[in-house]
């Protein structure tokens, strides 16, 4: 026989080394499937919690969903989070423009 045909014959004998190592393919087959239904379940969860989350809080503070309000959303708590730094610094002169320029852009965010 030629050895294309030996390979498929079903009643060829295999050797327990075979037998073995199909085993073992078999098994890192089946974990990394696993792995990989597992990640694809996570990642769809995060994205459903995270569509949840911006959904949630654009519809509380009355801001569109976009890219650019939740930029802006970001950037006006950083100015707060300054003014808050510069007080527990004792600088008062940098929390009032702090601040100021925190509330400027979050008034005009939800006021839009």
């Amino acid at each position: 026989m030629s050895p294309q045909i030996r390979d498929l014959d079903p009643h060829r004998h295999r050797t327990p080394m075979e037998g073995f190592f199909n085993w073992l393919g078999t098994l890192i087959g089946e974990t990394l499937r696993w792995i990989v239904d597992l990640l694809v379940i996570f990642f769809s969860s995060l994205r459903g919690s995270l569509e949840g989350f911006i959904s949630g809080l654009s519809n509380a503070m009355g801001i569109n969903p976009s890219l650019f309000s939740l930029l802006l959303l970001i950037v006006g708590v950083w100015m707060l989070y300054c003014a808050l730094r510069a007080l527990l610094a004792g600088r008062l002169i940098a929390t009032l423009i702090w601040a100021f320029l925190g509330l400027v852009v979050l008034s005009w965010l939800i006021g839009r």
